[in-house]
């Protein structure tokens, strides 16, 4: 047995050796001094004898304890040596006799005698010679302030509060014993389940597709009892639906698109605005809407409202919808040419004081011209299929270039250079640079247009420096200088 191993089971074992020697004391005192005696007093000490002797077995192998004292052997790996030697205490023993440590995480010192729970984390400190005790590696895995919390709540709970307390629970989950008039409030406050049923089923006869809702805003539209105030809620309503492919193909089959054309001809300029607004979103990258707005005569009322003298908002949303109503659509670009639309966009450019229209017209141009280049360019891959041929062969009926050169245009887009706006200024050169295959001999032959492209060098070029300066990578001015170059370059 090592050093101190012995603490609990010493104390069991001088316990039943006291009582043992006390037994045989007192058969001793009851033995005669007489040999008449002597045969029964041998026999009765022999019996006593044998009853301590079975009273000491039984007591000394119980076992089940839930309370261990932990005894480290000398020696081992230093101070922090872990020793696992237990010796078990008898449940049914008197435990207020021994001392029991609580451990916690922190390091503690254990006294000769005092007992520790099952797990706990016992060492020797070499330094000290004195047993230190704390919780064990898996109690301290759990060992939070909520735990702690737990714990201690537990702890103030004694085994029959505890029955008590499962008790009552086990009653109040018995419907028998609950009160029927609280059982009736309770029935109030919910509804039954069939009936939420049959008003959820009712709430989805009133969800209206997007379908339905265009077929009531047209409704609503061509109402004759409509105010103009609850019409330009409507297209408002339907410009925001019809930006869905499968919602402005819905509109042209209901005949939205007339109602939609009939409200560019009214003589209210908000109705123009909007009808212009819910057109624009709806033929946008929507090839089938396209040729429905064309065949239904949309362009040439789109160009007679811009011949016409509107306000500068009714132009800009009818700008729009050319723009995209011509977008990706050759064979509206070249009704849109065939039907003066050059001429018309010339007009405009030339009234046009302040730029925004101007803006967008040359962005306009600039993209009609961009297609029909990517579309040549592709048509050298092999691999394309018979869709592409006839996209091809429809630019080919085009000819923007051409016309742009014979209305003047390659003396009209410099005049954007003038803007003081570095939007605008940008845009145009983009658009001479597109333009340069046909206008190269009018861009030579203007000195304004040198002298802008010169003074307009000098000026990004301290822009660009200025942002490299300051560490702006991909400089938005560095790369109107490029384009200034890139024009410079093909008129040389």
């Amino acid at each position: 047995m090592t050093p101190g191993s012995g603490t609990a089971q010493s104390v069991d074992t001088q316990h039943h050796r006291t009582v043992s020697l006390t037994l045989v004391f007192a058969t001793m005192r009851l033995v005669p001094s007489g040999s008449s005696g002597r045969s029964s007093s041998s026999a009765l000490l022999l019996l006593l004898l044998l009853l301590c002797c079975c009273a000491a077995f039984v007591l000394g192998h119980k076992t089940g304890s839930a309370l261990t004292v932990v005894d480290n052997p000398e020696g081992g790996e230093g101070a922090h040596r872990d020793e696992e030697d237990e010796a078990t205490v008898d449940e049914d023993g008197d435990l207020e006799d021994i001392e029991v440590v609580q451990p916690t995480e922190q390091w503690q010192t254990l006294k000769p005698g005092q007992a520790v729970p099952r797990g706990s984390h016992v060492r020797l400190n070499m330094q000290t010679g004195q047993r230190e005790v704390r919780l064990g590696e898996e109690q301290l895995k759990y060992w939070t302030p909520e735990h702690r919390e737990g714990e201690e709540t537990q702890s103030n709970l004694s085994p029959d509060e505890l029955k008590r307390a499962m008790k009552k629970m086990k009653e109040d989950l018995n419907p028998a014993n609950k009160d029927p008039d609280s059982q009736d409030s309770v029935t109030s406050k919910y509804r039954p389940l069939e009936e939420l049923k049959r008003d959820m089923a009712q709430l989805d006869l009133l969800v209206e597709t997007d379908v339905q809702i265009i077929r009531r805003l047209l409704d609503q539209f061509n109402s004759s009892n409509s105010t103009t105030e609850q019409k330009l809620n409507t297209l408002l309503e339907l410009e925001y639906l019809v930006h869905q492919v499968d919602n402005a193909q819905s509109l042209c089959s209901m005949g939205g698109l007339q109602l939609i054309l009939e409200g560019l001809n009214s003589s209210d300029i908000r109705l123009q605005e909007r009808s212009a607004f819910v057109l624009g979103s709806a033929v946008a990258s929507n090839p089938v809407v396209q040729v429905k707005a064309v065949e239904s005569g949309a362009l040439q009322i789109l160009l007679t409202t811009l011949a016409t003298a509107q306000p500068l908002q009714v132009k800009k949303k009818v700008l729009f919808a050319v723009a995209c109503l011509l977008r990706h659509f050759p064979f509206a670009q070249h009704h849109f040419l065939s039907h003066g639309g050059l001429q018309v966009l010339s007009e405009l450019f030339r009234a046009d004081g302040g730029g925004v229209l101007r803006t967008r017209i040359v962005t306009m141009l600039y993209d009609m011209i961009s297609e029909k280049e990517l579309i040549s360019q592709a048509g050298l891959d092999p691999v394309l299929d018979a869709s592409h041929e006839e996209r091809v062969r429809q630019y080919a009926k085009v000819s923007l270039q051409e016309e742009l050169l014979e209305d003047g245009w390659c003396s009209l887009v410099p005049q954007l250079l003038e803007s003081t706006e570095h939007d605008y200024r940008e845009k145009a050169l983009r658009a001479l640079l597109a333009m340069a295959s046909v206008c190269l001999d009018k861009y030579r032959s203007d000195s304004l247009l040198l002298g802008s492209l010169l003074s307009l060098r000098d000026q990004y070029q301290d822009m660009a420096q200025s942002e490299m300066i300051v560490g702006e990578e991909n400089s938005y001015f560095a790369e109107i200088v490029q384009l200034i170059d890139a024009l410079q370059v093909k008129m040389k």
